[in-house]
């Protein structure tokens, strides 16, 4: 019988340092948060996830040198700052409490999220919001991490954000090939948005994109 063959080696995505910072202790959501995952392991996992979905280890950029998650109480869900080599995820305990039921999850599905914000590339600053959070929640979205009220459908744009984004871009992976979402994140490395760049990706315009996408989800599957 011939040997299996071998498998191929893990890429060897550049992994920073983490820190956490904790504000209160005594927080049911820093329980709940420390009961359900192990911190450096859930970071770890979420840069992992967001490199190989963004990136190959050729392109992945490696000037983020230290991530720090700061657990506060807060309105909202969480949120990310930083520089280009320091970033800061603040996440929500009051959050972490709401979501009880499916803690785990959620935890790893807004780090996920957010770590997105870490590493994705924004067009020197003049990509479109909701494109931003609808990339980040495109990768949390192919994680199998969405939570149950995401819904898929048109809405009123397609830079509408969240998941309303995250399913478009979906369907541009689907429709255009593996590869397409980190073609698009590619384009927006070095130079200012501008829509021209979905049409670098799929030969269309993002308007007959935001069409067609909205003619397959009234069942019209046609061209």
């Amino acid at each position: 019988m011939p040997p299996p063959p071998p498998h191929e080696p893990e890429p060897a995505w550049p992994i920073p340092t983490f820190n956490i910072r904790i504000e209160d202790l005594a927080h049911r959501g820093a329980k709940l948060f420390l009961d359900h995952v192990r911190p450096d392991v859930a970071l770890r996992e979420a840069v992992i996830n967001v490199c190989s979905w963004l990136y190959t280890p050729e392109t992945v950029p490696a000037n983020v040198k230290c991530i720090l998650l700061v657990l506060r109480p807060m309105p909202g869900v969480a949120h990310t700052s930083g520089s280009s080599t320091h970033k800061e995820i603040h996440f929500s305990l009051d959050h972490i409490v709401n979501s009880e039921s499916r803690a785990r999850d959620e935890i790893i599905g807004v780090l996920t999220h957010e770590m997105v914000h870490c590493y994705q590339y924004n067009g020197l600053g003049k990509c479109p919001g909701g494109l931003i959070e609808g990339v980040a929640d495109w990768v949390r979205l192919n994680e199998g991490l969405g939570p149950p009220h995401w819904k898929r459908e048109a809405g009123d744009k397609w830079d509408a954000g969240y998941q309303t984004t995250a399913y478009f871009l979906q369907w541009i992976e689907g429709r255009y090939g593996d590869g397409s979402i980190r073609e698009l994140n590619e384009g927006l490395k070095d130079k200012e948005y501008d829509d021209h760049v979905f049409k670098d990706v799929t030969g269309r315009k993002i308007s007959k994109l935001w069409t067609l996408y909205k003619d397959y989800l009234k069942g019209n599957h046609g061209l």
